[in-house]
């Protein structure tokens, strides 16, 4: 057998068309749609089967057909047109650095375990990867100096095929880089850079890809070397594949070579964001950085870089946080321990999850090593408080330090060609850029009623024809009689009110909450003076059985009689079907079990392009619902009964159906517009665009945590680290005289009845055991009582020192009032205060008098 040595053939790009391959390369032809339709100019059927990539397409397309356009002018001045748009982007000075211009060398890595920016990039699974793709390309349209860090994986995601039942089976084709719009990594030696991360007993050395998101780069990490074990040669090879051995060895992958990486560049980030707990390691490697570079110890170390990592949670219930045996931990974090000074069980401790089984759990570790927290939506972060108390004991529930940043989506990624047009003509051509401009999004009502209505119209005509492209693709797969293979090619009605539900099938997402009376849904679906239909699509977990057999059920119900053509699951589920789905259906429906829904940004892609929501108060439509720009289903309601929960809300969203929804579709006026309709997509439209976008959602992060974080840093990290130290010696002498303080005596004026809106003065003194009142901060906790014995969501009154009594007796007074009658009460306490801590209750301290 010969040895067969490969190489690859590819056509000779033009001279004229050069400019192509600069494109192809930099992700910002994907949310540029002039930049998009050079491509598909070049060979359409070519350009969807190769799911949008340019790279391949250039690799790909006739040598005949390339000189061709090479000689078109009408092509050669549309190319020079986007290139010249394209340089204008990268070249220009954009938000950040005209509003923070003394912070422009600050670099902030975002590391996430996948990155959802295009199909053609196969590095995500669903809406964690998609919000940091998003994140990515806002901030280089905002101009912020920002890395990404994830992993290069061999088999990216599953792709999904449905067998004849209907269930769910995978396959894993693999990525071949060198057909993808990535590039290697170099070091400054012109040589594939090299790192080595430590694992038991060996040393596993990784190079890295480099995608170009416009102005930001992502920096993607990769074992597949010869020079590895073959067990660690697979450590890249998946995403969410393996078992929890597999997964410990990828997130110290992700946190501890993805900061040696940057390193080696000379990349070092002021700021580490971490999306989710996966990449968590990255704040013991930060440490020891700092150790080996400045010769502190390891609390100096951990005060100075914790003070500059920021972390977010994505996660709304325990079961599904990324944690693991401490046994399996403790052996992966030997080698750290050994380089730190420190035990293992000091490591260990930083994740442990507490409870009768402590577990190792990620996102314990990010919170431990960070001071910067927060969940994705209003009511993720009270859900996230609640699930998090245990680690801030005695700080009432609503002030645990885990604020919110709502997500948002990245409108020019996911708004329609058409859409956007009509966007750009009415509310002027920056509309991307300044997303977050309320008065611009105002002007929607400017758009007339029949011109956005036809727009949507030709999108749902063209999602249609899209579904029943990939119908008829897999019925020809399956071998399908020519039959049926016609009959899919005519599913779906193109003047039907159309709902979509695409996303990831988990089992509290309820994807067939719609089926739970087939009766009633007949009517819905046959009425035909009004009718209606769905379009189903999404992917189980490969380990996920339940969610399996839910889109089973969902693919049986479609072969019904009463429901063929009108119920259809598209295979196969990526961005591609997400950005025809988001912007041709008419109605997204969303039906997780409150308050399971962290964010939920679909509901967001969909509005931008005037799809109406329908859905359960949870995620960002608990924040944005009115019924203007869409219908909720129940009004919040949290049941622990989840079988009686699914019942009342299958009926709710029946009732939505016919007494709401559909007659609101079919109103229409003379020219068959439907006005009420329309009104309310312009609503839906303007509210997620002024509020629900990744601009609004990215200079949040900049101005509530990477601005002060990069504050804090600079003051911890000057001197060679003084401040840290300082701020270490600080806490351990609070830590040491904290259980000495005591309150002696508490005393107040007229505190029986006190009319509203009137001071209740009180008095305390306090020994507080060899500190001083410049250490802490003596406050008034008060507010409404209810049950006689709690206050369920005080506030807060300083007290001041008015004078030392005695031997390290102090006297504080301060005064509260109500604006409200009824019963009231307050309780005094004391936490510590340092101008460097990032929130009083950093050191997890609280005395309660």
């Amino acid at each position: 057998m010969p040895t067969l040595r490969r190489f690859t053939v590819v056509p000779r790009l033009p001279q004229q068309l050069e400019r192509l391959r600069t494109l192809a390369y930099n992700l910002w032809w994907t949310w540029n749609h002039d930049a998009r339709e050079l491509f598909e100019l070049l060979d359409p059927d070519l350009w969807e089967k190769l799911h949008q990539n340019p790279v391949s397409l250039l690799a790909r397309i006739p040598q005949e057909r390339l000189d061709d356009f090479a000689k078109d002018d009408a092509f050669l001045t549309a190319l020079e047109a986007r290139y010249n748009a394209y340089e204008r982007y990268m070249g220009r000075e954009g938000w950040f650095r005209t509003e923070h211009p003394d912070m422009r060398h600050e670099l902030v890595a975002y590391f996430s375990m996948e990155f959802g920016l295009h199909e053609c990039v196969p590095v995500y699974s669903g809406g964690l990867g998609v919000l940091a793709g998003d994140t990515l390309k806002t901030a280089s349209d905002l101009d912020i100096p920002m890395v990404g860090v994830g992993i290069a994986y061999a088999e990216g995601y599953f792709r999904q095929v449905l067998n004849d039942d209907g269930w769910q089976m995978e396959r894993y084709p693999l990525n071949d880089w060198a057909d993808l719009p990535v590039t290697p990594v170099l070091d400054q030696q012109g040589q594939r850079l090299l790192i080595e991360v430590p694992y038991p007993g060996r040393v596993v050395k990784a190079q890295a890809w480099k995608v170009q998101v416009g102005r930001v780069p992502l920096l993607l990490l990769d074992t597949n070397l010869p020079a590895n074990l073959p067990e660690d040669r697979l450590i890249t090879n998946a995403l969410y594949g393996g078992d929890n051995d597999h997964r410990v060895r990828q997130e110290i992958l992700l946190g501890v070579g993805g900061i040696r990486m940057l390193t080696a560049l000379g990349m070092v980030p002021t700021v580490c964001h971490m999306n989710e707990g996966h990449s968590a390691f990255l704040g013991i490697e930060r440490i020891l950085r700092l150790m080996k570079d400045q010769g502190v110890s390891f609390d100096v170390a951990r005060e100075a870089s914790s003070a500059s990592n920021a972390f977010t949670t994505h996660t709304p219930v325990p079961a599904g946080l990324d944690q693991f045996d401490e046994k399996l931990v403790a052996r992966y974090l030997q080698p750290f321990a050994e380089e730190l000074g420190v035990s293992v069980d000091q490591l260990l401790a930083l994740g442990n999850s507490g409870g009768e089984d402590p577990k190792f759990s990620m996102p314990v570790l990010a919170i431990r090593l960070s001071r910067w927290h927060n969940a994705v939506s209003e009511l993720h972060g009270e859900v996230s408080r609640k699930m998090w108390t245990h680690l801030w004991p005695g700080v009432p529930v609503h002030e645990i330090p885990i604020g919110y940043v709502t997500n948002g989506v990245h409108a020019g990624s996911w708004t329609s060609a058409e859409v956007s047009e009509l966007v750009s003509r009415y509310l002027g051509s920056r509309w991307r850029e300044e997303a977050d401009d309320r008065k611009m999004w105002d002007r929607t009502e400017q758009i007339p009623d029949a011109e956005l209505w036809q727009a949507h119209q030709r999108r749902r005509m063209r999602m249609i024809r899209y579904c029943r492209n990939r119908l008829v693709q897999a019925a020809e797969r399956k071998g399908m009689s020519k039959a049926e293979q016609q009959f899919a090619s005519e599913a779906l009605d193109p003047e039907a009110l159309t709902i979509g539900f695409a996303r990831r099938f988990a089992t509290y997402k309820r994807a067939t909450l719609l089926m739970r009376d087939l009766e009633r849904l007949e009517r819905l679906l046959c009425d035909n003076d009004r009718p209606v239909q769905f379009v189903f699509a999404g992917k189980a977990h490969p380990h996920d059985e339940k969610g399996k057999d839910l889109i089973r059920q969902i693919v049986h119900a479609s072969r019904l009689p009463a429901f063929r053509g009108r119920i259809v699951f598209v295979e196969d589920y990526d961005m591609g079907i997400a950005r025809r789905l988001v912007s041709g259906v008419d109605v997204w429906l969303n039906t997780p079990r409150r308050p399971h829904e962290a964010s939920g940004t679909s509901g967001m892609k969909v509005a931008f392009n005037g799809v109406l929501n329908a859905s359960v108060l949870d995620g960002w439509w608990a924040e944005a619902w009115s019924p203007e720009i869409g219908w909720a289903i129940g009004r919040g309601e949290e049941y622990e009964d989840t079988e009686y929960g699914d019942t009342v809300e299958a009926q709710a969203l029946y009732q939505l159906l016919e007494g709401e929804i559909v007659p609101t579709f079919y109103e229409r006026g003379r020219d068959k517009v439907p006005r009420r309709w329309v009104s309310m997509m312009k609503r839906s439209m303007a509210v997620a665009g002024s509020t629900f976008n990744t601009v609004r959602m990215t200079r949040e992060y900049v101005n509530q945590i990477y601005i002060p974080a990069i504050a804090k840093w600079k003051a911890l990290s000057a001197d060679r680290l003084q401040g840290a130290r300082d701020i270490k010696d600080w806490k351990h002498r609070v830590r040491a005289a904290w259980d000495g303080i005591r309150v002696v005596e508490i005393a107040e004026k007229d505190a029986s009845e006190v009319p509203v809106n009137t001071p209740l003065h009180v008095q305390a003194t306090l020994t507080l055991g060899g500190l001083t009142p410049d250490d802490v901060r003596v406050e008034l906790y008060y507010g409404h009582l209810e049950g006689g014995q709690e206050i369920p969501r005080g506030d807060c009154s300083a007290m001041s020192c008015t004078g030392q009594v005695g031997d390290n007796r102090y006297r504080f007074e301060g005064a509260i009032s109500s604006k409200q009658s009824g019963s009231h009460a307050y309780a005094l306490r004391v936490v510590p205060r340092h101008p460097m801590m990032s929130n009083p209750f950093e050191m997890s301290l609280i005395h309660w008098a």
